[in-house]
Parts: C-alpha cells; structure tokens; sequence
C-alpha cells in the first residue's frame, strides 16, 4: 500500500466549475446543483423528481447527516471528507425489469472512475451495490438506487452514491476504508467530475441498448470486476433467512446466482451478503 499528500482537504466544491465540466454539450448532464448541507440527496432529489426535475438531474452535498443506505441503514458524511450525490435518470424505454441494473452500473462506473484516476489503487465490487478498496478489499462506497413517483417528467430512478474520500478511519464502521488511506490524491472536484462522466456513458449506452446489460457489456465489465463471484457467501435475504452457498454468476437480470452446498442454484434478486472466509461458512 502506498501512502500520499491527500487532496480531499474539505476544499467546497465550485458549482459553476461542475456544471461547466458535467452539463451539455459537454457532459450530457441537464442540472447540477451542489448544497452546503442535507438530510438525504436521494431524498431531496427524490422530492424534486417528483416536482418534474429533468432527466439527468445531479445533486451533490458537501454534508450529509442522515443518508440513507440499503436496509434503512444511515450513511453520514463529514464535510469535506466524502463525496455524497444523488442522480436522477428517467430511461424511457427501458422495461421496468432491467432497471436493477442501474446500482451496479453505478458500480462499473465508479470502479472506471478510481482506475483512471489511481491506476495502483487495487478496486473490487460486491454484489450488489458496494465498491471495494484495497488489498483487503475494505467497502469505500455504498450506492443507493430508489424508484421516483410518477410526475409530469415521467417514472424514474434517484441513485445516491457516497464515497468516502479521505474519511478519518475513526469515522468508520468496522470493514470501511477510504480511497485516501490507499495512496488517492484526487482531489473531491476530480473525483466527481471524472465519476459523473463514466456514470453518463455507462448508463448513455445501457439506455440505448434497452436496458440489455449484454448488448451494452455492462454484464461482462460486471463479472469482470465483482469480487463476489467465486467466493463463498452468505446471502441474508429480506425476509430474515439466510442461504450458504458459492456466488458463481451475476444473470442477464443481475440477479447473483448462488450454489448452495445442499441444493441447487438459486437466482437472488435481494439482499445483503457477506464474503466468508473459512473460520466462518455457516
């Protein structure tokens, strides 16, 4: 591991910078908009969505108190120390079927973020929603995908992303890290810049192809980067069981296909698993 000056100082962000980099014709993005502090940028975002926002919405937080995670979980970020956003995205014409794959687009997308701007920083994804760090791969990001109410700008979805940037290790959950404790000197305006551009071309591309993960590669680019698949897991599912298994295969609805050692494969649409090592398979 490799240690540097980090940049994630708690610098504010400059909204005119943003938008001149993201918005068209430069970026494709429709809005931007970045607020000193907020409960939730998925529920703000979500309010305006239902107010009309435009496709392709951004809203960015520089401190966010009461974020929300998967399983109602919280996720707060001190100022200047993470980068917290939400977009909106209202992909006419893609069947409601395939939008599960917008969380681990956004995956796919912040792994190409971190690569390009840390080549030597090791990146991983755990199915479904989680960007891995390091090499002990400890959870940098968490995304958050929730379907809008239908409004006048037609049925969406708002997905938050929070990643911690140069987050002090005392302010995390056990198995947290952050992208400064690896050697990352991008500074937060980089990062968001170069994040939001991947996010518009992957999902730009998986619109186009209908939602089709396969026609697009966003199936492939998956597999290739999820560290989930081949490892021994633990699936707790959203009704409270649980299911012990190999994760051998993400499917063309990005279900996780799991073998478990007393039955046959499963398909698993939700829920939260954990990588086992071999103190603790069951």
């Amino acid at each position: 591991m490799t240690t540097g000056t980090n940049h994630g100082d708690g610098t504010p962000l400059d909204p005119y910078a943003l938008r001149t980099a993201v918005l068209r014709p430069a970026g494709g993005w429709t809005a931007l908009d970045v607020v000193a502090s907020t409960g939730s940028t998925n529920a703000d975002l979500l309010a305006e969505a239902g107010r009309g926002a435009p496709d392709r919405s951004v809203l960015i937080a520089e401190d966010q108190v009461r974020g929300r995670g998967r399983l109602d979980r919280t996720w707060i970020s001190r100022p200047g120390a993470a980068l917290t956003m939400s977009v909106l995205w209202r992909p006419e014409g893609v069947p409601a079927d395939r939008l599960g794959w917008l969380p681990m687009l956004a995956g796919v997308a912040l792994a190409d973020a971190i690569t390009e701007l840390a080549p030597d920083v090791p990146v991983a994804l755990k199915w479904p929603n989680d960007l891995l760090v390091g090499p002990a791969r400890g959870k940098a990001a968490g995304i958050l995908a929730e379907m809008t109410a239908v409004s006048g700008g037609g049925p969406g979805i708002v997905l938050g992303i929070g990643l911690n940037i140069s987050t002090p290790a005392t302010d995390l959950p056990w198995g947290a890290t952050s992208l400064a404790a690896h050697g990352f000197t991008a500074t937060r305006a980089e990062t968001a810049i170069v994040l939001l551009g991947h996010l518009y071309r992957r999902e730009a591309q998986w619109r186009d192809a209908r939602g089709d993960a396969d026609v697009c590669g966003l199936r492939r680019d998956y597999r290739s980067a999820c560290a989930s698949l081949g490892s021994r897991v633990r699936v707790e599912r959203p009704a409270g069981d649980h299911l012990v298994g190999t994760a051998e295969d993400v499917d063309p609805q990005g279900r996780l296909l799991v073998h478990p050692d007393d039955g046959a494969r499963v398909a698993v649409a939700a829920g939260d698993i954990v990588h086992l090592r071999a103190a603790d398979q069951s």
